[in-house]
């Protein structure tokens, strides 16, 4: 344990500030654990509280102020690439935006003490009216609360923690795999959950072109865009569709007939957002209801497409 101490005491600032940069750089390493042990370490005057909440700051300001211009450059192609990677596919995104959407700059703050949602607010608001400067104000702000906190909070349980390590320590090696294994176990499973959840979804889709054909028709078809307000308000999606959330759907805001084609879209990886709404309405007696292949990104690209076409001809 001495030895441990003499490490976390010599290297101790790097190492937290490495903790939290790649936190908030989105990998699935938490760096409260370090956070803790910092502010133990500060109670027997091994550590400097102010040194790590001025460290959290700026890891966090250099991570958020990277995802901030991505945002703002590039868009919904980070949300998107966000999606993609979560373990929990869609669902980070969607509460994030909803979060941000809701409070505005006060759920910069509130994401810094939420899993999962800090990686994805700095995007929102690079994409949003924002300015950088108010961001990394307001983000500063979130993240020397969210040190202090936790190192404090280290700080004032120094005795329990140290309990805590050196009954690890006593442990050894078996400790350390014990920590591995369930961490890897974690991963595991968040990866099956998400496996379980695309083969649940899987269904039968409409593509773009036989829904413009339906359209083209005159087809009665209801088009549900369940894309976030967000998104809604500054993307426009396709004519007619109907602009509804998740909790519309299932606490009956809006009465969809059940007699007509329903069509559902998104514009989220896998279509995971209408599979589920096209699944839940399903499930409550819609028996012609499916997803848009590809959501509103495979709807905008055969405009691209088209408009491309009719130019050189």
């Amino acid at each position: 344990m001495t030895e441990t101490r003499h490490f976390l005491i010599s290297h101790g600032a790097p190492i937290l500030f490495g903790a939290v940069l790649v936190e908030q750089l989105g990998l699935p390493l938490p760096a409260l654990p370090w956070l803790l042990a910092a502010g133990a370490l500060a109670a027997t005057g091994g550590f400097n509280l102010a040194a790590g909440i001025g460290l959290t700051i700026l890891a966090c300001l250099l991570a958020d102020g990277l995802w901030f211009y991505l945002g703002w450059s590039r868009g919904h192609q980070v949300l998107r690439l966000l999606c993609r990677i979560s373990l929990e596919p869609d669902s980070c995104v969607r509460r994030t935006e909803n979060l941000f959407t809701k409070h505005g700059w006060r759920g910069i703050v509130i994401a810094k003490f939420v899993p999962g949602l800090s990686t994805v607010v700095p995007p929102l608001a690079g994409m949003s009216d924002m300015s950088a400067a108010r961001f990394l104000s307001v983000d500063a702000l979130g993240s020397a609360l969210y040190g202090a906190c936790y190192l404090y909070l280290g700080y004032f349980f120094s005795a329990q923690i140290q309990q805590i390590g050196g009954a690890i320590a006593s442990i050894g090696t078996s400790a350390l795999c014990l920590v591995v294994g369930a961490f890897v176990a974690y991963i595991a499973y968040k990866f099956w959950q998400r496996k379980r959840l695309l083969d649940e979804l899987r269904m039968a889709r409409v593509t773009v072109s036989d829904l413009r054909g339906m359209i083209k028709a005159g087809d009665n078809v209801v088009i549900l865009d369940m894309r976030s307000k967000q998104e809604f308000d500054a993307n426009a999606g396709i004519a007619g569709a109907i602009h509804l959330s998740i909790d519309d759907v299932k606490e009956g805001r809006y009465q969809i007939p059940r007699d007509r084609e329903v069509v559902v879209y998104c514009s989220c990886p896998n279509d995971v957002t209408a599979a589920r709404v096209a699944l839940l309405l399903r499930r409550n007696g819609f028996s012609n209801v499916r997803p848009l292949l590809g959501g509103i990104d495979a709807w905008n690209q055969w405009d691209q497409n088209n408009a491309g076409e009719r130019k050189a001809s």
